[in-house]
């Protein structure tokens, strides 16, 4: 991948349905351009499914993610048995058996049995566990708004592909591609649907690092924040816990090892970080959870 294709990716995985025209005008490109691209990224297996969920936040869900070195024998066998949990929506796996894994938890009374279930099954002496309080993808979210049952249906119809077109949605719950297009604006508008993509960049030749983040003591958040946007599209996006205060986890994409020597040291030069812990990632697994499964219903 290039700067552009991470970019195009950045865009995707905060709204899939960005049109080839919005997306041409943000990368200043061609639609054909975007459109191969995008295209490109699908037949290499980096982008999987353009899907469509509930908002966490209308749940009143939590995003945790638990990472440590993982004892287990085979950690690839892992994947099979964290899938079929329900709350885990990812796993990614790191140089030494590192291991990260990422879940939606309907309240915070199931932090303690998760724990212990992905502590037990990874073979995890010692873990860390991060609240997400900016969720990702994040989005505007308007607590009042409420889902209809046609909302719901219209989120079930676009699960498995977010890119499909108004009528064609329309055509399969059997109302008007205008009702559908007003109630799906309206969704995202007051960010009641997260339109994202399963992203797979392990399935490129590119070099996907983990960087833990520990922050000098009394740095002002908005600060970091402002630093680590200088350097997209490298930093892809990161993750900032409510219960870790002074860490920050972050997913650089570059090209080379030489490039992640480079990112660690101008960060580094920034000033206002602590340390910087560079963990190289190898393989990577999306899952769904039972958020997917509730449009089921």
């Amino acid at each position: 991948m290039d700067k552009t294709d991470v970019t195009l990716c950045q865009l995707l995985l905060y709204n899939s349905r960005l049109s080839y025209r919005e997306l041409a005008d943000k990368l200043n490109i061609s639609v054909t351009a975007v459109h191969s691209r995008i295209q490109s990224l699908i037949k290499q297996g980096i982008i999987r499914r353009f899907s469509a969920r509930i908002n966490i936040r209308v749940l009143n869900a939590i995003t945790v993610l638990i990472f440590g070195l993982s004892k287990a024998y085979a950690v690839h066998e892992l994947s099979e048995k964290f899938m079929k949990h329900g709350s885990i929506y990812w796993l990614a796996i790191g140089g030494g058996n590192f291991i990260y894994i990422g879940a939606y938890l309907r309240n915070v009374n199931e932090l303690e049995e998760f724990t212990n279930y992905v502590k037990e099954t990874a073979r995890l002496d010692e873990l860390t566990l991060g609240i997400a309080s900016i969720p990702f993808p994040s989005n505007i979210y308007h607590s009042t708004a409420k889902l209809s049952d046609l909302d719901y249906q219209i989120i079930r119809a676009l699960k498995d592909n977010s890119r499909k077109s108004t009528l064609e949605v329309a055509e399969e719950l059997g109302v008007s591609a205008k009702t559908v297009r007003r109630r799906l604006n309206r969704m995202i508008n007051l960010g009641l649907v997260e339109l994202s993509i399963d992203w797979y960049p392990d399935a490129s030749n590119d070099i996907i690092t983990l960087l833990h983040l520990y922050l000098k003591p009394g740095i002002d958040k908005n600060v970091v924040i402002r630093t680590l946007q200088k350097y997209n599209p490298n930093i892809v996006f990161y993750w900032i816990f409510s219960n870790l205060p002074d860490f920050i986890l972050a997913v650089l994409w570059t090209n080379t090892m030489k490039e992640v020597e480079r990112m660690r040291v101008n960060l580094e030069n920034e000033g206002i970080f602590k340390s910087i812990l560079p963990n190289i990632l190898y393989t990577g697994h999306v899952y769904k959870t039972w958020i997917d499964q509730l449009v089921e219903k």
